[in-house]
């Protein structure tokens, strides 16, 4: 979608959808110093969020206006669409999960190999039955108002998690049982488990924003795409102005518990059009954004440096199993015969480098992965076989992709011709970001037999049951199998690794078998940063967020 993914918050991943791979550019003045205490990662489940208003959320509820960037006090960095929500409980875009990572803190952030680095927390503790996890948090810290944070603001935030009206609740829900936690005192919380869950620790304790109790402690609806105000956090930046479409302006938060953050302000510039962003990347207007391989070669000789990296995320084709033309099983694996993804990526990518090629639901660096699942490798004959077997003729399908997204508008074109040659004909339509997420995101949706889309949602095979249970919050295939949900919860109920990696070799079978959604990619992001701008290294790349620490970028 600009980005509509479905990002996991839990692990490192919150599932979100996302579209196109980051290529990061960044000017060399900014500089950014890192601190492991506070390294960020990403966030996990996905939420469709209605279209934020054009509002500053200052605690006075004014309008405050969008100023010229200041070159040597401001961190300007081009994003691909508009926030589609700046609501922590609810958030799971991209951006808007950007947003919280510089306003807000979790407790824990998980790193791109999987270990957790204390934010607001400083250590976790696992009994000895596995069914209570005991959280130590972080002293001295206040919120951005001066408030002191405490053991309170984590409690209000898991139980407005936990609340099954907010629409993101699922992994507070061990089969079906609620796990319940509890203040010890104003520096400790303890998660209490119905029974033991191997994916328990990362779903808990990471990725999950931090709200402060005493501004919300009032408010009734947490359902929303944004919270009022909604300044106030314990992150480096907090916002200072936001104009839909345009700009979201942060100003450094003098009450942070880290380092002081080395620039005044941070700006989240919208730009839709990557022909834009190219120009704004060349004259210096913006600092940094990701861009797709084949945008690389147009900016070169600019002062420009480049930086790609992995975020075990996958793109794909999903399908509508609502609609009656796809209800049938066969249809859809005929329409899975009849692709060639290694083709939409050599067009998207260019270079394998840029990306790997997933076969399962999972990424393929996945430590669950496997590649012992139907694999639809392009053959027409045997997708016109089963059309044909099937009793389907002229079958016409309409597809959703994000418009501004040069990699989704390149397979969507690709898919059209692919699918052609069997004899299926594909209405391809380019959608706004937050239009596409609200519309695969209603139940019984009719609109849209077919999306591109894509998703990051964490190490741990769990971490996936928003999109492919039969209740999940992020079935957009509309899919229900009682085979598929038993998989999921025997695989995180069982103790033993090997026995965890069977039953997950099983469900990605089932998952594939059920040709629902189609793995296309799982691609890098290449961010782009003009050479004025310092710190890179210490700020560290993570997937979702872009950086987890954006107090250590300077010029």
């Amino acid at each position: 979608m600009a980005e509509t993914q479905t990002v996991n918050r839990m692990a490192r991943g919150k599932g979100y959808s996302l579209s196109s791979p980051p290529v990061l550019i960044y000017n060399n003045n900014v500089k950014h110093k890192y601190k492991g205490h506070k390294n960020m990662s990403i966030k996990k489940q996905l939420l469709a969020a209605s279209v934020l208003t054009t509002v500053a959320l200052a605690v006075g509820g004014s309008l405050s206006p969008v100023f010229a960037d200041s070159k040597s006090d401001t961190f300007t960095y081009a994003i691909s669409s508009d926030l589609e929500s700046t609501n922590p409980i609810t958030t799971s875009d991209r951006w808007g999960l950007t947003f919280d990572n510089i306003q807000y803190s979790p407790l824990f952030h998980v790193e791109e190999n999987g270990s957790l680095t204390p934010v607001l927390a400083t250590k976790d503790t696992v009994s000895s039955d596995g069914k209570t996890i005991t959280v130590d948090l972080l002293q001295g810290v206040k919120w951005s108002d001066g408030q002191p944070f405490t053991a309170d603001d984590v409690v209000f935030t898991y139980q407005k998690l936990a609340d099954k009206a907010n629409g993101n609740s699922d992994k507070f829900y061990i089969n079906n049982k609620p796990i319940q936690i509890e203040k010890v005192n104003d520096h400790q919380v303890k998660f209490i488990l119905p029974e033991k869950s191997a994916s328990a620790v990362n779903n808990l304790v990471t990725e999950n924003f931090i709200i402060p109790k005493h501004v919300y402690e009032n408010t009734k609806d947490f359902s929303g795409s944004s919270l009022t105000p909604g300044n106030v956090g314990t992150g480096p930046y907090t916002l200072e102005s936001y104009k839909q479409g345009q700009e979201v302006r942060f100003v450094r938060n003098d009450n942070y518990f880290g380092e002081k953050p080395k620039l005044k302000h941070v700006v989240l510039r919208i730009l839709t059009d990557p022909n834009t962003t190219d120009i704004a990347l060349k004259k210096s207007e913006v600092d940094a954004s990701f861009v797709l391989p084949t945008e690389l070669k147009n900016l070169k000789g600019h002062d420009l440096t480049v930086h790609a990296f992995s975020e075990d995320r996958v793109g794909y084709l999903g399908l509508n199993t609502h609609v009656k033309k796809l209800a049938n099983k066969s249809v859809r694996q005929a329409i899975f015969y009849a692709l060639d993804k290694n083709e939409m990526n050599k067009a998207a990518y260019l270079d394998k480098k840029y990306y790997n090629t997933p076969t399962s639901f999972l990424p393929p660096k996945n430590s669950f992965a496997t590649t012992d699942v139907a694999a639809y490798k392009t053959n027409v004959g045997k997708a016109k076989a089963l059309l044909n077997k099937a009793g389907v003729k002229n079958l016409t399908l309409n597809l959703g992709y994000t418009s501004g997204d040069a990699a989704q508008k390149i397979q969507g074109s690709l898919i059209a011709s692919q699918l052609s040659k069997a004899g299926i004909k594909v209405n391809v339509e380019a959608v706004d970001a937050t239009a596409l997420s609200t519309a695969i995101h209603k139940k019984d949706q009719t609109k849209y037999d077919a999306f591109l889309n894509g998703y990051i949602m964490g190490t741990d095979p769990y971490q996936y049951t928003p999109l492919y249970t039969s209740t999940g919050f992020a079935n957009y295939w509309q899919y229900k199998d009682p085979a598929i949900d038993k998989l999921f919860t025997k695989g995180d109920l069982e103790s033993s690794a090997s026995a965890r990696q069977a039953t997950y070799k099983k469900l990605q079978q089932k998952i594939a078998d059920a040709a629902v959604m189609y793995p296309i990619v799982d691609n890098k992001k290449i961010l782009v940063m003009n050479k004025d701008v310092k710190g890179f290294s210490e700020a560290k790349t993570l997937p979702v967020y872009t950086f987890a620490d954006w107090s250590k970028l300077s010029k």
